[in-house]
C-alpha cells in the first residue's frame, strides 16, 4: 500500500518521517503517553527509529497497518499519531501535550474512520486501557458505541502475562457520529474482566 494523506479543515494526517524523530522521542517520553500506551520505557532515538522502520514503513509496505502523523493544517509539527490495523480493524492514537485540548484527536479519528468505512470496512474497533478517560472521550465524541470491559487484543508493554483490561467500543458504517450513551463516567469505578477478548469477526 502506498501511503496517502488525509486532510480536513482542522487536521492533516501525513506519514511520519525521519524529520519527526525528535518530536516522536519527546512525545513518547511524556508520562501520559507512557502510562496509557505500550511504547518502550525508557524511550530514545533508537526506539523512534524502530517505530518508523518496523511499524510505520513496514506497516504501509505490507498493508498490515496504516500510520499517520497528526499535524495542524499549515504546521510541520507532529503532535500525535493515529493508526489502524487491518487484522482486527482496530484503531489507536496518542497525542503530545502540545496537541491536546484542541480537538485534533477527535478530528483525526473521524477522518480515519470515515475513510476506511467508505472503503468497505464493516466496522472500526477502539480499545483503551481501563481508566484512560481522555482516549475514551475521543472515541465517544467520534460516535463509537461502548461495548464493555474486555481483555485487550494486544499485549501489554512487557509482552507477558494476561492482556491488559481495556474498554472496548465499535463504530459501524450505519452509525451517525453523535456521542452515544452508556460510556463509563470519567473517574468512575469500572467492572473487571477475566476472559480473553473475542477476536473481531
Amino acid at each position: 500500500m502506498q501511503p496517502f494523506v488525509l486532510r480536513s479543515a482542522r487536521v492533516a494526517l501525513e506519514v511520519p518521517t525521519r524529520g519527526d524523530l525528535a518530536e516522536i522521542v519527546a512525545s513518547c517520553r511524556d508520562p501520559e503517553v507512557q502510562r496509557w500506551t505500550t511504547v518502550p520505557v525508557p524511550y530514545g532515538p533508537e526506539e523512534a527509529e524502530r517505530f518508523l522502520d518496523r511499524v510505520v514503513d513496514a506497516g504501509w509496505a505490507t498493508d498490515r497497518e496504516w500510520t499517520w502523523g497528526v499535524r495542524a493544517p499549515g504546521s510541520s509539527e507532529l503532535v500525535g499519531v493515529v493508526s489502524v490495523r487491518r487484522r482486527h480493524r482496530d484503531l489507536g492514537f496518542w497525542l503530545a501535550p502540545s496537541g491536546r485540548g484542541r480537538g485534533l484527536a477527535t478530528d483525526a479519528v473521524r477522518l480515519v474512520c470515515d475513510h476506511v468505512l467508505a472503503e468497505g470496512w464493516p466496522d472500526v474497533l477502539w480499545e483503551g486501557h481501563v481508566g484512560n478517560d481522555a482516549s475514551a472521550a475521543v472515541a465517544r465524541r467520534a460516535g463509537f458505541r461502548y461495548e464493555g470491559v474486555v481483555r485487550g487484543l494486544h499485549p501489554g508493554r512487557e509482552r507477558t502475562g494476561p492482556h491488559p483490561l481495556c474498554w472496548r467500543a465499535r463504530l459501524l458504517p450505519t452509525d451517525d457520529r453523535a456521542p452515544k450513551p452508556g460510556w463509563p463516567a470519567a473517574g468512575a469505578p469500572v467492572p473487571t474482566a477475566t476472559d480473553p477478548a473475542p477476536e473481531a469477526p
